[in-house]
């Protein structure tokens, strides 16, 4: 007989499994992912029962009094049945299964699959409006990114630096979800569970936001099957965990936030979430590289993967989804840092561009569309003589490759020398923007700096530049000069082939460019 082996090798990328360390994985092609971890071996009385001691599960309301505990003792193992508490919700969906087999986890994720059964199969054409509504988080910004609101039955994964602010940003939806006010009387039952901080910690974060309903339930475990009973018992119908990589799984031997501890976490919250209807949302952490700690599969299996980031000496925070089945990635939530929690920034071009400099050259104001929303930024551009043999390229909050390319096409179809200069580009207030159509406002901001000339602060510009010099149209034109006029700008530099669709418009004046060339005349009679 085979020796059963105590240790395997996991990808840390896609979680892909080995007997042996290699350098290369052989699933995602990364290389030097693989990291050593114990493997769980069943029992050999694993096709009996289970047996497990009954726990206690301890949580808290977040309501005005703060110190309301209720405990439940949950009996599990052969024979025990769901909690009387559990009568109304769970409980009566699962009368038939009195027993179950395999201990409290197994049995709960069990009825959680037979409820789900008997809701059969039905044709699309069958399901209501109802059925599919959305649910407001009673955040603006973020329904916008969510694609219009929570959807129930959904498991989404939230990630961003650590002290970004994405407790802060969950435990104020949470607020919102169970005040009666937003909720038109109708608060929803939330459970906030937190694996890195106290009770008394996550108290003192929400008496500065304000007061919390008895509707928000805390509580502070790790272990996934006391998680598990709970769910069960409260019926929530949104779920907080903070974060995955505290929690574990008795039936992984590895060590919390591990690759096999993430995954079979993810795969058993996804069964809950689908199984029972319940909105989960997962916090996560986010490596050095800015992608969401854990193996690459905890992206696939989620519905949503959202990002929270900014920088964390300056006030403002962006949400943003890079994976979302229910709506689009193009859409940004903006978010100002307070005291007591965060602000929707309702007018984010506005947001951006407070402090601009006045009188300098290599700043000039481009448009980009961010899903529906047309945001105005600053692209800097700083070009400076080197004598070294290879001058540097550093850019901040755009594509490198794509500078780059723009900087070829000034250097190959106006003439100006670069090979000289090191050349910086930046776009202010930390946002990163990769739509083509700010190429206008880093080719203008490189030739600014480049020739010290000063553009016009009432200035616009948007457009695509192509390889050969070309100024190509752009979508949603009109919405990109219409949010120039709302905020004060009196020219806007765009290409000719979209001035067709805006018309004449009084008090803003529109310049069609439609090479490269044209932009030099331009900027030159706007600028001082």
């Amino acid at each position: 007989m085979a020796k059963s082996r105590d240790t395997a090798y996991f990808c840390q990328n896609c979680g892909y499994e080995s007997a042996k360390w290699m350098g290369q994985c052989p699933a995602c092609h990364e290389w030097n992912t693989f990291v050593e971890e114990p493997v769980a071996h069943a029992s050999s009385s694993s096709a009996g029962t289970k047996k497990i001691t009954a726990g206690v599960v301890k949580w808290e309301s977040l309501g005005e009094k703060g110190e309301k505990t209720s405990a439940f003792s949950l009996h599990s193992g052969r024979g025990a049945k769901f909690p009387e508490e559990a009568s109304g919700g769970f409980g009566d969906r699962a009368a038939d299964t009195e027993t179950f087999e395999g201990g409290q986890a197994e049995g709960y994720r069990y009825a959680a699959m037979r409820r789900s059964s008997r809701s059969k199969a039905l044709p699309l054409s069958q399901i209501t409006a109802s059925d599919a509504e959305r649910v407001t988080s009673g955040i603006g910004e973020m329904d916008r990114v969510l694609g219009g609101g929570i959807v129930p039955g959904s498991l989404v994964l939230v990630g961003g630096d650590p002290g970004i602010g994405k407790s802060t940003l969950l435990l104020q939806m949470c607020r919102n979800l169970t005040d009666p006010k937003q909720m038109a009387d109708h608060p929803a039952k939330v459970l906030y569970v937190s694996g890195e901080e106290s009770q008394q910690q996550i108290k003192l974060r929400a008496n500065r936001m304000g007061e919390f309903s008895d509707s928000l339930l805390l509580m502070c475990e790790t272990n996934l099957s006391d998680i598990q009973e709970a769910i069960a018992v409260l019926q929530p119908q949104v779920v907080i965990i903070d974060s995955i990589q505290t929690m574990y799984s008795e039936t992984v031997s590895s060590a919390p936030g591990s690759v096999s501890q993430v995954r079979e976490a993810t795969s058993i919250l996804m069964q809950l979430a689908k199984g029972l209807g319940v909105t989960i949302f997962i916090i996560g952490h986010v490596t050095k590289e800015g992608a969401v700690a854990g193996p690459r599969v905890l992206e696939h299996m989620v519905d949503t993967v959202l990002y929270f980031e900014g920088d964390r000496h300056a006030s403002y925070r962006i949400l943003h989804a890079v994976k979302n089945r229910f709506g689009s990635t193009d859409e940004i939530g903006v978010f100002e840092m307070k005291g007591n929690g965060l602000r929707e920034v309702l007018n984010p071009s506005e947001f951006m561009l407070e402090g601009r400099p006045e009188g300098a050259s290599g700043s000039v104001v481009a448009c980009s569309m961010e899903g529906t929303r047309p945001i105005l930024i600053e692209v800097q551009a700083l070009t400076a003589s080197t004598n070294m043999m290879y001058p540097r390229r550093t850019v901040d909050g755009a594509d490198l490759n794509r500078v780059n390319l723009l900087i070829a096409v000034i250097e190959r179809r106006l003439g100006i020398s670069l090979s000289q200069s090191d050349v910086y580009v930046n776009i202010a207030g930390g946002v990163k923007m990769k739509e083509p159509a700010i190429d206008l406002g880093i080719i203008i901001a490189i030739i600014s700096s480049y020739k010290d000339l000063v553009i016009d602060p009432g200035t616009l510009v948007f457009g695509e530049v192509g390889l050969s010099g070309e100024i190509r149209s752009v979508s949603q034109a009109p919405l990109r000069v219409k949010e120039a006029e709302k905020l004060g700008f009196h020219t806007v530099i765009l290409p000719q082939a979209c001035i067709k669709s805006i018309g004449k418009l009084d008090g803003i004046r529109l310049i069609g460019v439609r090479t490269v060339r044209d932009v030099i005349s331009a900027i030159s009679s706007l600028g001082r």
